[in-house]
């Protein structure tokens, strides 16, 4: 369990991708003396093993199911030799819970629209991500949502259709320290991000299903009056 703050920044050393799996080396002389072999940590917000260290950098496995969930797989300006990549361990008992509940499994992957200033003399920046359609559902308008690995609060959502498709776009504020001190500042629109749900509203979902599945009611998608029906 993480909760979306990043502790660490590291540098990818080497990734090497193949269909059935990969491997990524990653240089983070910052946090390596904290890793221990068969421990986790999230890595642009996928949680990852680690199986290898060396004096200033470890290695983590992904599956095929990592590669094709998330930005690691992409194959326009996905994660290469010499990207930075956002780091944190997982939560311990005790220690201070600053962003939301973050699983480190990586819903899908998103396209960086912008990154833009928010006005001339302002040092906070507007950072838009186009969202895959299954993904939408979980935005909520000053929500939570993890991009890349970060605990970002959602400032405007919007939806938009274009010739066939519809289009779902998430904005969030960000402030300088969160600039400064993570990827962000890194990219660019058309570059790839990771993305996770806030896991609370999965499970709403989830209990959703299952009350309709035994009530067979005829309701598909979750609302506002669904869940002041069901008790919400």
């Amino acid at each position: 369990m993480f909760t979306g703050i990043i502790e660490h920044i590291g540098t990818i050393e080497a990734l090497d991708l193949n269909p059935s799996g990969a491997r990524v080396t990653i240089e983070a002389p910052s946090v390596v003396s904290a890793l221990a072999v068969s421990n986790s940590i999230a890595v642009n917000g996928c949680c990852l093993t680690i199986v290898a260290l060396g004096k200033d950098y470890f290695s983590a496995d992904l599956s095929a199911e990592t590669i094709q969930k998330t930005s690691f797989g992409a194959k326009n300006g996905g994660p290469k030799k010499g990207s930075r990549v956002n780091l944190e361990q997982p939560l311990t008992a005790g220690k201070e819970w600053g962003g939301h509940f973050v699983q480190g499994h990586v819903d899908g992957a998103g396209r960086v629209t912008h990154l833009d200033p928010e006005g001339p003399e302002s040092n906070n920046w507007r950072f838009g991500v186009e969202v895959p359609e299954d993904f939408a559902r979980y935005i909520v308008p000053k929500g939570s949502v993890t991009i890349d690995g970060i605990s970002l609060t959602v400032a405007r959502w919007a939806n938009f259709v274009t010739p066939g498709k519809q289009v779902s776009t998430v904005e969030v504020a960000v402030i300088p320290y969160t600039y400064d001190h993570t990827n962000i500042r890194d990219r660019k629109p058309g570059d790839p991000v990771n993305l996770e749900g806030d896991v609370l509203g999965k499970y709403v979902e989830r209990y959703l299903e299952a009350h309709q599945e035994r009530t067979a009611a005829p309701i598909s998608q979750l609302s506002q009056e669904r869940l002041i029906a069901d008790g919400f």
